[in-house]
């Protein structure tokens, strides 16, 4: 008896010390190692650039500085704040052979992975609300959105996923772990709750409260907003119509495809999904963490006249400082 509690005592000990972890979702790459790394860097090249210019846009135009245009800011700052999260993680882990990481930069990446998402879900969220003020109430849209409306909405889209996803990283924090395998190829919540040694009931039940408060809550917002618009286009005239699809249709495609990424990734973290090839599982989760970040700029970028206008007059004045400069130089060097 004595013995049998000694051994409790000791793996419990031994589980709460647990140093690193081990991914277990990679593959064998060992041809094309380079190969991939060339395509994530390029990726991330691409999602920094696209998303960078698209924030200095939006912030040095001051004809851009309006609420619809200020989410869009908030978006694209996400954007690069869950692919920074991603991405240079994923190039160490492809050139690397053991595919380790530490317990603190583990955590580290589920908080910034998961407050990711949530404010992903909260700004789209926010922005179908802003869309709804603009065709449903266009006379009282400068009104309602007035500037204390538009920072307390943005406080909205950040603080409340921080603060949520904090409590979610604490409670795991807290666990006593018996293993430290995680079948993924990257660090996530739910995989690591399955290590823990007892039944983490705390956990689970706040998981699923996270997961309505942040999942459920915006997509009610988005469906409602949305019913309400449909609504009033039907009923308007032909330019109402124009201007809701015109505004509306890259936001709506954002939200369809988030939404099928993200239940995807809570089905695949509840269910048995060892039937699934693990080659289509990497492809998924890949998808689910790169389709916003890469779609979102190139979508609202091309599709909203006013941020492509804006990019066009700024590309061809730099143009054309570079032909002054280039006709001064022959000028100079003529003489």
């Amino acid at each position: 008896m004595i013995t049998l509690q000694t051994k409790k005592q000791k793996k419990k000990m031994n589980s709460s010390h647990v140093f690193y972890f081990t991914l277990r979702g990679y593959i064998d790459i060992s041809l094309c190692t380079h190969c991939f790394f060339v395509i994530f860097m390029i990726i991330y090249v691409v999602i920094i650039g696209c998303n960078v210019v698209l924030i200095v846009v939006i912030c040095v135009n001051r004809s851009l500085h309006e609420p619809m245009y200020m989410f869009l800011c908030s978006l694209f700052v996400n954007e690069l704040y869950g692919s920074s999260g991603l991405f240079p993680f994923l190039l160490v882990q492809v050139l690397s052979d053991v595919h380790t990481v530490s317990a603190p930069f583990c955590f580290l990446q589920v908080f910034c992975l998961y407050t990711y998402g949530s404010v992903e879900f909260t700004n789209l969220a926010v922005m179908s609300y802003d869309r709804y003020v603009a065709i449903c109430q266009p006379l009282q849209y400068k009104t309602i959105m007035s500037q204390r409306r538009v920072v307390f909405l943005i406080y909205v889209i950040w603080l409340p996923p921080f603060l949520a996803v904090s409590v979610t990283t604490c409670l795991s924090l807290s666990l006593q772990l018996c293993g430290n395998a995680i079948n993924r190829i990257f660090c996530d919540n739910h995989s690591i709750i399955k290590l823990a040694c007892s039944e983490p009931r705390v956990n689970n039940v706040y998981e699923l409260i996270m997961t309505f408060l942040t999942v459920c809550v915006p997509v009610c917002v988005i469906l409602y907003t949305y019913m309400r618009i449909l609504k009033v286009c039907f009923s308007g005239s032909k330019q109402t119509r124009q201007k809701a699809v015109s505004t509306c249709t890259p936001h709506l495609i954002s939200v369809v495809s988030f939404c099928f990424c993200v239940l995807y990734k809570i089905l695949e973290s509840r269910f048995n999904d060892n039937n699934v090839p693990r080659l289509v599982k990497i492809c998924l989760v890949l998808y689910f963490l790169t389709c916003q970040t890469v779609f979102n700029p190139v979508l609202y970028g091309l599709s909203l006249s006013k941020i492509r206008t804006v990019c066009q007059r700024l590309i061809l004045q730099s143009l054309g400082k570079n032909e002054q400069f280039c006709l001064s130089f022959r000028e100079r060097r003529h003489f």
